[in-house]
C-alpha cells in the first residue's frame, strides 16, 4: 500500500512538471497560430485551454496534447478573409459533429489508410505557404492572398524593408527569434527544459520592450471579447457550397493529422496506445467545445505531445493541467499578451514551417521510392498553387493512380515456333493502364496465322481489357485465310 501510494505521488509529481513543460511550449504556438491565423490571439489560448481541459480528460490517447496547430492556419486564415470571423464557429462546429459521428461510427481506423506520402506531402505544402506567409508578416506586412502571388512578390518585399527602418527592426527581431531557436536545440540536456520557442518570443519580447522599438506588436481584447458564439445566421450560411468543402477539409485534415500524430507519440513511450475510434471523438468533442465557443480548430499536436513524453508524463493529468495553466495565464496576465512583437510569433512560424518539409528523409525516400517521392513532391505543390483542399485532393487521385499502376503488373508470354501456331500466355492483372503494352505485343504477331491466347493465369481481367481482346481476335481473324483462327482460352 505504501509503495502504491509513493508510486502515485512520483506520477503525479511528474505530471506536474511535465505539464509546465507542455504549457511553455503551447503558449508561444497558441498565440503564433491565432495570429497567423488572422483571429484574435485569445482565440488561439481558448483552443489550447480546451484542448487541455475537454479532450485531455476523455479516453483515446493518454499523452497526446491537442490545440491549435500550424496545419490549419492556412485554411483558417483563408476562411476568414473570405466568410468573415463569424464563420469560424459554424464550421468548427460542424467539423466537431462530424468527427463525432465517424468516430461513433468505427471510422477512425480508416484514416490510417491515408497514403503516408500524400500526408507527408500536406505537411510539406502547409509549410511551404506557412513560411511564404510568415516572411510577410516577419517584416510587419501583410501577405498576398495565394501561394503564387506570395512567392512573386518576394522581391518586392526585400525592397520595401531595405527602404524601411521599421520594416528593417521587425525582421531583426524575427530573424533573431528563429536563430535563438535554432541554437537553442545545440545547448546542453538541462537547458532544454526550458522550451527553445518560449525563450525566444520572451527574448524578442524583452528587448522590444526595453528599447521600445517600433514595431506591430499582438492587439489584446480579453478572453471574454474574444469569445464570438455562431448565431442562427452562421447555421444558415452552411449550406453554401464553400463553407461545407470548408468542413469537409477541415475534418479530413484534423482528423488524419491527429490520428498520424497519435501513431507517433504511441513509438515514443511504453504506456497504453492509443484508441483511433475514442481519439477520434475526443478531437471531435474538443471541436464542438471550441465551434461554440467561435475559437480555432483543434487537433493533436505533435510538438506539444512529444514535449509531454520526453518531460516524463506518465497520465493524462500532464495535458489536463497545461490547459489549466493556460486559462490561468489568459485570466490573470492577458495583457502579457500585448507586449509581445508579431515578428516574433512570425519566426516561431517560420520555424515550425520549415520542420514541416521532410528535407533530409526527400532524397532517400527518391532512391528507394520514387513513386511516393513524386506524389509527396507534387501534393505539396499543388497546395502552394492552389489551396490545401484541392492540393490534398490532387495528392490523392496520385496516389491512387500510383498504386493501380504497381498492381497492374502483366507478364507476356509468347511461344512462336517460326510455323504453325503461335501460343500466347497472359499473367497478373490486365487492366486498362497496361492494355498499351498487351495490344502493342499482340500487333506485333504474324498475321497469317492461327494464335492462342491463354488468359487462364489472369488474376484480373477488367472490362477495357476484355473488350479491347476481343476486338483484336476479331480483326486477326478477319485478316487471316480462314476464320476462327484465334483460340482464347480464359
Amino acid at each position: 500500500m505504501t509503495s502504491s501510494l509513493a508510486t502515485l505521488r512520483s506520477a503525479l509529481r511528474t505530471d506536474v512538471t511535465s505539464s509546465l513543460v507542455v504549457f511553455l511550449v503551447a503558449l508561444p504556438l497558441c498565440v503564433g497560430v491565432a495570429v497567423a491565423s488572422g483571429v484574435p490571439a485569445e482565440l488561439g489560448l481558448i483552443t489550447g485551454i480546451v484542448g487541455g481541459l475537454i479532450t485531455g480528460l476523455l479516453p483515446g490517447s493518454s499523452l497526446q496534447v491537442s490545440g491549435p496547430a500550424a496545419g490549419l492556419t492556412v485554411l483558417v486564415l483563408t476562411l476568414v478573409q473570405d466568410y468573415g470571423l463569424s464563420a469560424l464557429g459554424v464550421v468548427v462546429l460542424a467539423t466537431g459533429l462530424l468527427q463525432l459521428a465517424l468516430g461513433a461510427l468505427k471510422l477512425g481506423r480508416f484514416f490510417r489508410a491515408i497514403s503516408l506520402s500524400v500526408v507527408h506531402g500536406m505537411l510539406a505544402g502547409i509549410g511551404l505557404v506557412l513560411v511564404a506567409g510568415q516572411i510577410y508578416a516577419l517584416a510587419d506586412g501583410k501577405a498576398p492572398g495565394t501561394g503564387p502571388a506570395k512567392l512573386a512578390g518576394l522581391p518586392q518585399l526585400a525592397l520595401d524593408v531595405a527602404r524601411s527602418g521599421p520594416a528593417l527592426t521587425a525582421v531583426g527581431i524575427g530573424a533573431g527569434t528563429v536563430l535563438i531557436m535554432v541554437l537553442w536545440k545545440k545547448l546542453p540536456g538541462r537547458a532544454q527544459l526550458l522550451p527553445g520557442p518560449l525563450v525566444a518570443v520572451g527574448a524578442a519580447t524583452a528587448t522590444t520592450v526595453l528599447f521600445d522599438l517600433p514595431v506591430k506588436r499582438v492587439e489584446v481584447k480579453g478572453l471574454l471579447a474574444a469569445v464570438q458564439p455562431p448565431g442562427g445566421a452562421d447555421f444558415a450560411r452552411l449550406t453554401e457550397v464553400g463553407l461545407l468543402t470548408t468542413v469537409i477539409a477541415f475534418t479530413l485534415i484534423a482528423s488524419a493529422e491527429s490520428l498520424f500524430s497519435a501513431a507517433a507519440v504511441d513509438r515514443l513511450h511504453d504506456g497504453p496506445k492509443t484508441d483511433y475510434d475514442k481519439e477520434l471523438m475526443a478531437q471531435g468533442a474538443g471541436n464542438t467545445v471550441c465551434g461554440l465557443l467561435g475559437a480555432l480548430p483543434m487537433t493533436a499536436v505533435i510538438v506539444r505531445s512529444a514535449a509531454n513524453v520526453q518531460a516524463g508524463a506518465r497520465t493524462k493529468v500532464s495535458r489536463v493541467l497545461h490547459g489549466v495553466w493556460l486559462l490561468l495565464f489568459a485570466a490573470l496576465l492577458p495583457a502579457a499578451l500585448g507586449m509581445i512583437p508579431v515578428a516574433a510569433l512570425a519566426g516561431v512560424l517560420v520555424h515550425a514551417g520549415f520542420k514541416l518539409l521532410p528535407v533530409k528523409e526527400l532524397g532517400p525516400l527518391w532512391r528507394e521510392h520514387r513513386g511516393e517521392a513524386v506524389v509527396l513532391v507534387v501534393t505539396a505543390g499543388a497546395i502552394l498553387v492552389t489551396d490545401m483542399f484541392e492540393g490534398v485532393l490532387i495528392g490523392l487521385a496520385l496516389a491512387v493512380v500510383k498504386a493501380a499502376w504497381e498492381t497492374s503488373r502483366v507478364h507476356i508470354e509468347v511461344e512462336d515456333p517460326g510455323e504453325g501456331l503461335v501460343r500466347v500466355r497472359i499473367f497478373g492483372n490486365a487492366t486498362f493502364l497496361r492494355l498499351p503494352r498487351i495490344l502493342d505485343t499482340l500487333e506485333r504477331l504474324p498475321t497469317n496465322r492461327p494464335i492462342e491466347l491463354d488468359l487462364a493465369a489472369l488474376r484480373h481481367l477488367d472490362h477495357a481489357c476484355m473488350s479491347a481482346l476481343q476486338t483484336w481476335s476479331d480483326q486477326h481473324n478477319a485478316r487471316t485465310v480462314q476464320p476462327d483462327r484465334t483460340a482464347v482460352t480464359a
